[in-house]
């Protein structure tokens, strides 16, 4: 998954820029990166915001112990915490901007999340979230049909593990609910145009390595018909001719001031 993050990095950041700096942030913020991996994306928003202090959490201690490694000449201004997106160390109205990517739709309950983020976010701050959906992705065809793959595996595998692997189309909904002002829900897009084709490759090469053997486990698709799916999709991107693409959805809110 390390290679998986980075890619993803790689080609979705540079259009998500844009939509961090509409924020109206202070001229020092504080800003949460609430699943940060290795980080990533914490890194880049701390030099984004070149004057903010960004703490990033995970639960998972060697992704943090790579992040505080390759990332160091930032600190002190950038730090790593073990902590929990489900019930976060900071106090209430810490952050001036809470960012979480690539995590909700792979979680049980990520409403709980959302009103953690809300929780700790100021008001009059912004929620900043990364919200896949897996119908989202579209394949050429061939002798397989990733129609049938995309339609099957993310309802399964989500029944399975507790998840809402169509968190994108479900995303609004839940932050409507919480009464957070300000809405909006954009896309990066990450396609065969605007991607560099080995980037986009890299993805879904990643994807197939991690999850296959879980796909052929919880799934009517075999680990060996997912590595078939798989494959097939990464020619498709390679292929000069081919063309792919995933809209990645980027939800955003403010929290209300009164």
């Amino acid at each position: 998954m390390v290679r998986c993050l980075d890619a993803q990095a790689r080609a979705i950041w540079p259009h998500e820029v844009p939509l961090l700096r509409r924020y109206a942030l202070p001229a020092e913020p504080r800003i949460l990166d609430a699943g940060c991996g290795t980080g990533e994306a914490a890194s880049r928003l701390a030099e984004l915001f070149p004057r903010a202090r960004v703490l990033g959490v995970d639960v998972i201690d060697k992704s943090l112990e790579l992040a505080r490694s390759r990332y160091r000449e930032l600190a002190p201004r950038l730090a790593f915490e073990h902590q929990s997106v489900f019930a976060l160390d900071a106090a209430e109205h810490t952050f001036d901007l809470a960012v979480c990517r690539h995590v909700i739709h792979s979680i049980p309950h990520p409403d709980r999340v959302i009103a953690e983020l809300r929780r700790v976010t100021r008001p009059g701050g912004y929620l900043h979230l990364i919200a896949e959906d897996y119908g989202m992705l579209h394949f050429q065809r061939g002798p397989l049909d990733p129609r049938d793959f995309w339609h099957q595996v993310p309802a399964a595998f989500g029944a399975a593990t507790g998840t809402d692997l169509f968190m994108g189309r479900n995303i609004f909904g839940i932050l409507a609910a919480m009464k957070l002002e300000e809405i909006q829900v954009d896309y990066v897009i990450v396609d065969t145009l605007r991607i560099p084709r080995e980037t986009f490759a890299a993805i879904i090469e990643s994807w197939r390595d991690g999850y296959a053997q879980t796909i052929g486990e919880m799934t009517p698709i075999s680990r060996e018909s997912a590595v078939a799916y798989f494959n097939q999709m990464i020619a498709n991107i390679r292929n000069p001719r081919g063309y792919a693409v995933w809209m990645v959805p980027v939800a955003s809110a403010r929290v209300p001031t009164v």
